[in-house]
């Protein structure tokens, strides 16, 4: 199973990534303690192993503004976090040609179906809170996730050492497509489950990536 680990920001973190070599990383430019500045995404992404693919998390951001971190290239991807919607992906599609993910706040089945019909790339199942548009450290119930998706999706929220391989197992059993080559689970994506006292911790890192790519 692949796996990102977002919310990249110190040099610290680059390094405990090119020593476990998770499939992806996500640097947040959206509104958060985790957020970086274009500057610092751009020596962050000259640091980083190129096996590892970088995606741009925004929240509500002027089409612009991510078209300019994908030239600039410090991102692979794009991640949209907010409330965007196909008009926004068509804006996107016509100016980039990067991958478009966009994430689902999921509180039931109808929320991922909705999205499930939108132009993107690929679906992240992330977990509803009314507080924000992300990073609850909470998971949401999995088997909201329909068993037939049209796209590939990876999962979020609450996920850590402790419940990724459940996590894996049970969604891989009931959704697995061909990888992110076909309608199913394709990744996970972890970000507080790998932090201590609020920091990236290089330990967590180790081990939830070997968990992953032993599933």
């Amino acid at each position: 199973m692949k796996i990102k680990i977002c919310g990249i920001r110190r040099d610290e973190d680059v390094r405990c990534l090119n020593e476990s070599l998770p499939d992806y990383a996500g640097f947040v430019f959206a509104p958060s303690r985790r957020e970086v500045t274009p500057e610092q995404a751009m020596s962050l992404r000259r640091k980083m192993d190129r096996r590892i693919q970088v995606f741009g998390v925004f929240v509500n951001a002027p089409v612009e503004t991510i078209c300019e971190r994908v030239r600039e290239g410090s991102i692979d991807a794009v991640q949209l976090h907010g409330d965007e919607t196909e008009r926004d992906i068509q804006q996107l599609r016509k100016r980039i040609s990067v991958p478009i993910i966009k994430a689902v706040r999921v509180r039931e089945t109808a929320d991922i179906r909705s999205a499930d019909r939108l132009s993107c790339d690929f679906l992240l199942l992330d977990t509803y809170s009314s507080a924000g548009y992300g990073g609850t450290g909470k998971s949401f119930a999995w088997e909201l996730i329909p068993e037939k998706l049209a796209h590939p999706f990876f999962l979020a929220g609450g996920l850590d050492e402790h419940n990724i391989r459940q996590a894996i197992r049970q969604v891989r059993g009931r959704y697995c497509g061909d990888g992110c080559c076909g309608a199913g689970c394709c990744g996970v994506d972890v970000s507080g489950g790998v932090e201590t006292d609020g920091v990236k911790d290089g330990q967590k890192i180790a081990r939830i990536v070997e968990i992953a790519h032993m599933e």
